[in-house]
């Protein structure tokens, strides 16, 4: 699922060149939408208006140095300063025009669709839809777009919603402070009859057995965000059947209007009650839930529509919400009766005084610590969201942005209350349970059995609790398990785990994030070599340090060189490849270009003087001599002369099948096994590639072999072995197999860490009694 060599120039890029690997091409969404339809699902067709389209208009009309300097000031900003620089920030955007020849592609790739039809116009930043930060709705979408100067009008909007207060403040929130950038999906509207959102997983509970789907009569607008009570429909996965069944209340639906938009039509009293989906069709879309979680190795959010009587897939992201399963604490004998119910975002209990409000612009006036009360939120809400203990909604369900966001934010909330604001009064003491959706007059915690949190008071006098009842333990595994990790901001929630350290910290990720979209060249050849490796190293400790003694693989840059043309004077320094994925990239590219591996090298040595546990890692190593260039590099680095650095490499090209004890030989301590590029080269396709992409199997029995040469080869030689991915997580006879070779570690995302660990548990205790019967 990695990049498929996409043209990083082209201002203009049709989804079906697009892939999973591509959002710093085509933000989150788009990139998945690429990828979605990469893998034969059914996404209706359209374009991508590109990231660097984007910077390249702003550079140009001289707007991104003021921009940037908003991004940094906004960190530490409080509400109003917040608010002023969004403000500044799209007065400076409302400046940057379309430029011509953007437009000219925009009018011929829109004309590629059909002439003058309705299209959906969304944004795409690149830090959306991502495994930790949504981004849920604050930036623009615009349905029932028709014509071209509309269609522009609309990815200047797009542009310009990158900037509203509600993002600013959302990023402030993860202290994001890398350039901010994005690109606007076009497609081909679905004038859907039935809409909603369905999650692979249940998000208030965490079970990864059920999957939640919330459908709404006509656009799927009115469900995500919380306008109507949805339909909830949660399906057991095995054996596939509909568990539960709740009916909202939909009083109207958004249709398409005559000559572009969309108009609200009310519903009669007998349609809005009625149940929008029958059981035919829920386990259809259950199907596509599971076919999706499958394909991305971890719970993802979709959204769907169906019109015409076909189900269309209109958005995937990963499921940045859960936090372990969450159980609802017993409550107690004689506890008082709810004042309300609705459904809870799974989220703990909270106790503060009501706050009820009819606009986001009257959020201001909430104190942090009160309980925000709306009939329903938007994006724009986001600033009150987080100064409030929790959230409660009239409308919305467990899909809806209130839901999405204060769970995101670890705030307890109860959705589709229905009457939440008509009950409940300014300044009234209640208690807010997230896991049974329930809301109580006064604080009733020792009534109910259980505490919000005391300990942990928040500012206002609110008390809250993030969760009821910790996650059950995970089992000890001889084998140890890794996470994988790509930013410094999601370092610490990673830590929490209960895992052994970091199996893979990309090189690239950090890089870009560093140098703000800089190509490394430029910025040594500008004379700014210390800013880079210094940033660097900040950016390499603030990982390091919270899995501190754990050890922490540090993969070094393996951009190929399409993907480092599409940074800021990228085309400068990158030559153009017909095939980069087998191109100039790994061990050869720093031997070629030793100035970047220096100022890499240096970073890493100064993060290990406070933080030896950073071990190194080489990638796409071809042959021995590469490596020894390599590793000849290290030690004539600062890195040569600190003690006991553990030296790497990346199993993805099968001659290391051949040269690992030669690699052992020159003091390698440990190899990790990528098994996208090795299943690739072991089988002579491209995993990107749409027409052979049901060649790409890494089970075929050939991939199988070299990875168990690969283990027991490493074994032999007293090396430490790993690999990274998914399957450890969702394939068992994979995993299986990898313990039956004795691989010493796995690497998973943050987000299948528990599966993992319970799929190698498992794996261990069948290898065990399989022997066990053996020797009986």
């Amino acid at each position: 699922m990695a990049g498929r060599g996409t043209d990083v120039t082209a201002e203009v890029v049709p989804l079906s060149r697009l892939g999973a690997g591509d959002v710093a091409v085509a933000g989150g969404k788009g990139a998945n939408l690429g990828e979605m339809l990469r893998v034969g699902l059914p996404v209706p067709q359209g374009f991508v208006v590109t990231a660097p389209a984007y910077l390249a208009a702003v550079e140009a009309a001289g707007a991104r140095e003021r921009l940037l300097a908003i991004t940094a000031d906004a960190v530490d900003a409080d509400a109003d300063r917040l608010a002023a620089l969004a403000a500044e920030a799209r007065t400076v955007l409302d400046a940057v025009p379309v430029p011509a020849g953007l437009r000219a592609a925009l009018a011929e790739a829109y004309a590629g669709l059909g002439g003058d039809i309705a299209v959906a116009v969304r944004s795409s930043a690149t830090a959306e839809d991502s495994a930790a930060t949504s981004f849920a709705g604050m930036n623009r979408t615009i349905l029932d777009v028709v014509g071209v100067d509309a269609l522009v009008e609309a990815v200047h909007a797009c542009w310009a919603s990158l900037y509203g207060e509600r993002v600013v403040a959302y990023r402030a929130e993860h202290r994001m402070v890398e350039e901010p950038a994005i690109a606007v999906v076009v497609q081909v509207l679905v004038d859907s009859e039935q809409a909603g959102v369905m999650f692979s997983v249940d998000p208030a509970s965490g079970d990864p057995g059920r999957v939640v789907i919330e459908a709404a009569y006509g656009l799927g607008e009115v469900v995500v965000s919380g306008q109507v009570e949805p339909d909830t429909y949660r399906v057991r996965k095995e054996p596939r059947s509909v568990e539960d069944v709740r009916v909202g209340d939909k009083p109207f639906q958004l249709r398409r209007a005559p000559g572009g938009g969309t108009r609200r039509e009310d519903l009669s009293d007998e349609v809005r009650l009625a149940r929008v989906l029958d059981d035919e069709r829920i386990l259809e879309l259950a199907g596509l839930a599971v076919r999706l979680e499958q394909h991305y190795g971890t719970p993802q959010d979709a959204e769907w529509a169906v019109a015409d009587g076909q189900v269309h897939l209109v958005q995937t992201r990963p499921v940045t919400t859960l936090h372990g399963t969450v159980a609802a604490v017993p409550v107690s004998a004689g506890a008082p009766a709810p004042v309300l119910r609705g459904l809870g975002t799974g989220t703990g209990r909270a106790v503060g005084r009501v706050r009820v409000l009819e606009t986001a612009e009257q959020g201001r006036t909430l104190q942090a610590g009160e309980v925000l009360v709306a009939r329903m939120t938007s994006p724009d809400w986001v600033p009150a969201i987080r100064r409030a203990a929790a959230v409660v909604t009239d409308s919305g369900g467990m899909t809806c942005h209130a839901a999405i966001v204060s769970r995101e934010l670890g705030r307890p909330g109860v959705v589709g209350t229905r009457t939440a604001t008509r009950t409940l009064t300014d300044g009234q003491l209640v208690t807010v349970d997230g896991t049974t959706g329930s809301v109580y007059d006064g604080d009733v915690t020792t009534q109910l059995g259980g505490s919000a949190g005391a300990d942990g008071a928040a500012e206002g006098g609110a008390r809250t609790s993030p969760v009821a009842v910790a996650a059950p333990q995970d089992p000890v595994t001889a084998t140890q398990l890794y996470v994988n990790v790509a930013l410094p901001e999601k370092a610490a929630a990673a830590a929490a785990l209960p895992v052994d350290g970091v199996g893979l910290l990309r090189g690239e990720f950090l890089v870009t994030s560093a140098l703000a979209g800089e190509h490394p060249s430029r910025v040594i050849a500008e004379g700014r070599r210390e800013e880079f490796v210094q940033r660097l190293a900040d950016g390499l400790a603030e990982i390091a340090g919270p899995f501190h003694p754990r050890p922490v693989v540090y993969r070094t840059m393996d951009f190929r060189s399409n993907e480092f043309r599409a940074l800021t004077g990228g085309a400068d320094h990158e030559p153009e490849e017909a095939n980069p994925m087998i191109g100039f990239r790994g061990a050869f590219r720093y031997i070629r270009r030793p100035l970047e591996f220096a100022a890499e090298l240096e970073a890493v040595a100064r993060c290990r003087e406070r933080y030896p546990n950073l071990a190194l890692m080489i990638p796409f190593v071809r042959t021995t001599w590469e490596l020894e260039a390599c590793l000849e590099a290290v030690d004539a680095s600062p890195l040569g002369r600190q003690r006991g650095l553990k030296r790497w490499v990346m199993a993805e090209v099968p001659s290391v099948v051949v040269h690992l004890p030669a690699y052992a030989a020159m003091g390698i301590d440990g190899v990790s096994i990528g098994s996208n590029d090795l299943t690739q080269l072991m089988l002579g396709v491209d995993r990107d590639s749409e027409i052979c992409s049901e060649l790409f199997d890494e089970a075929d029995p050939a991939v199988i072999w070299a990875i168990e040469r690969i283990v027991t080869t490493a074994t032999e030689l007293g090396m430490t072995s790993s690999l990274c991915g998914q399957a450890p997580s969702n394939r068992p006879a994979f995993v299986e197999h990898l313990v039956r070779c004795g691989i010493t570690s796995v690497s998973v995302d943050p987000g299948a860490a528990h599966a993992a660990r319970r799929a190698l548990a498992a794996a261990e205790q069948r290898v065990i009694l399989a022997a066990a019967r053996r020797s009986g």
